[in-house]
């Protein structure tokens, strides 16, 4: 579904990212780890589009997205790709209902599917009674799982989530994750970039990124959820440390 070749990003005289190219695959679950400042939020923004590469390109389904211009490209960020960020970035001024509309209503979605969208996943993510509260009223696990409606209001193909979990409780990241495995059960395509092994060894296939390049990787198999985490926890100390992720 999504192939980026020979990614190089700089900003000023650091080199964040020094040639990378991965692809994701369709209805698969993917997350990027890597130490603080290995570009794997900087990559995310550029498979994102919101970001644009000094070289290399990203295709979705063939197409190279930055070949677009200015305003098909934005089309297509707004109604193919969703984002969760850390911090949920809800509008504080909106309840959380005109939250979760508005990418749809921004994308030309009429004002009334808009929002019987929106009402069909606030209630699909147990917040139906949440729904008339703004952001300042509602906890930071149902904030984020607002930010994951929003997100997937305008039935996007890739769900790009950044550090999601990042803010969240043990209990609410717990909340968080099985959503996302039920939203992949449903076919969704998700791409995290996590610092969190519990949400990486939720994932099919882990991506480790160091010094800017993609620099090893694990695909799950047949391992339980503690077998990955095992693996993946194996595999980073011996890629801090220097030794061998094998």
């Amino acid at each position: 579904m999504i192939k980026a070749t020979d990614i190089v990003k700089s900003f000023g005289s650091l080199e964040v990212l020094k040639g990378v190219s991965l692809e994701v695959n369709s209805r698969a679950v993917t997350t990027i780890v890597g130490p603080s400042g290995a570009g794997k939020s900087t990559l995310l923004q550029i498979i994102g589009t919101l970001s644009v590469p000094d070289s290399g390109k990203v295709y979705y389904d063939g197409d190279d997205v930055f070949a677009m211009k200015d305003g098909r490209l934005s089309r297509f960020r707004n109604e193919s790709i969703g984002f969760v960020f850390q911090f949920h970035r809800l509008l504080p001024e909106f309840t959380l209902e005109e939250n979760v509309a508005l990418p749809a209503l921004i994308s030309g979605i009429g004002r009334s599917e808009a929002f019987e969208r929106a009402r069909s996943l606030i209630t699909l993510l147990g917040l139906a009674s949440r729904a008339a509260h703004r952001p300042s009223e509602l906890s930071g696990g149902e904030c984020q799982r607002a930010a994951v409606a929003r997100a997937m209001i305008t039935h996007p193909r890739i769900l790009l989530a950044d550090e999601p979990t990042g803010a969240l409780d043990s209990k609410s990241t717990d909340e968080l994750l099985d959503l996302f495995a039920g939203l992949h059960q449903e076919g969704q395509t998700i791409l995290m970039v996590t610092h969190s092994v519990k949400a990486a060894s939720r994932a099919g296939r882990v991506l480790f990124l160091k010094d800017g390049q993609v620099f090893y990787q694990l695909r799950r198999e047949n391992d339980t959820d503690t077998q990955f985490y095992q693996r993946i926890s194996h595999a980073l100390t011996a890629l801090t440390t220097g030794g061998d992720a094998q």
